[in-house]
């Protein structure tokens, strides 16, 4: 499917499994963070939707303004932290080489890379709304030996 010529109604229609949308107050700054620090691809980005690609992985953002009708906003808080509770797992990223983007584009890393004892090694990366990205790779047979 062609993402960046690709109908709003063919689009929908294509959708199935689980679907990832995420709520925004800046479309464009969410986009820019997105392929900046994890080299994602976004699609017909505007100000109030895009269409994000990573890997073979396809999920929605969407501006509070195009949620008007619908109750979801009433939760959101005006300022501050949006995902809490939720991790954004990106599986087959390098956690070293994100956090190094992440630092130079300025975004919050809530936990710094590290080898963990379930065989992977992470680090939790903060979009500017509390979105938490977690960027994995496996570990190596002797990093895992090591934790």
């Amino acid at each position: 499917m062609d993402y960046t010529t690709v109908s709003a109604p063919a689009f929908g229609k294509s959708l199935s499994g689980i679907g990832l949308n995420l709520l925004t107050r800046d479309v464009p700054r969410l986009v820019s963070f997105l392929e900046e620090v994890f080299a994602m691809t976004a699609h017909q980005a505007s100000a109030d939707f895009a269409i994000v690609t990573y890997g073979r992985e396809v999920f929605q953002l969407h501006s509070d303004a195009t949620f008007a009708a619908h109750p979801l906003p009433t939760l959101l808080p005006e300022a501050g932290a949006r995902g809490a509770g939720i991790e954004i797992r990106l599986y087959e990223t390098d956690p070293d080489a994100a956090a190094a983007r992440a630092r130079a584009f300025g975004a919050h890393i809530l936990q710094a890379p590290a080898n963990k004892p379930h065989g992977l090694r992470e680090c939790v990366i903060l979009s500017d709304e509390g979105y938490a990205f977690v960027p994995s790779r496996r570990l190596t047979d002797a990093e895992d030996a090591a934790v």
